[in-house]
């Protein structure tokens, strides 16, 4: 039996379901990895991700990874025990120094000292946006430019 058009979701002889590129060093591999849980007060828990992008290579350009650190908070359900997600923060690195950072916290975790930031310094921040949509513009601004300030430190809080 071969390989082709009959395997679901394929789109011709070699199938649709594939994705099949050369590996160079040049190449960028992106993915997400989970670092951390945290339930830092009742009725809320926090995830923290790292992630690598990949803005693709062009004729002229390698292919540039881009490292962010993720910080979802979660809200307890009403008399449930589930979760829904009610704030989602994406942070890149800002420059190379910060690049290498998350790129090191991927490889070795986070460090107490991060993980006391982000208990006591995002954790806050981000819980405080929870209603984003409803603070006026200044406000709001002023809450994001905390929350990417706090994050940043938590970058450079890496070893």
């Amino acid at each position: 039996m071969s390989n082709s058009a009959n395997t679901p979701g394929s789109t011709g002889s070699t199938g649709g379901n594939i994705s099949i590129a050369p590996v160079t060093t040049d190449s960028c591999r992106p993915f997400t990895l989970d670092v951390m849980v945290f339930s830092p007060e009742a009725g809320y828990k926090f995830e923290v991700s790292i992630e690598r992008d990949c803005i693709k290579a062009t004729a002229t350009d390698p292919a540039i990874e881009q490292w962010k650190l993720v910080f979802d908070l979660y809200k307890l359900k009403t008399g449930g025990t589930d979760f829904d997600q009610i704030v989602h923060v994406s942070y890149t690195a800002a420059n190379p120094v910060q690049e290498r950072k998350v790129a090191a916290t991927a490889a070795n975790g986070l460090n107490p000292a991060q993980s006391q930031q982000l208990i006591t310094k995002v954790h806050p921040a981000v819980k405080g946006v929870e209603d984003l949509g409803s603070l006026p513009p200044d406000q709001a601004d002023v809450a994001k430019q905390k929350i990417k300030d706090q994050m940043s430190k938590t970058v450079d809080l890496a070893f």
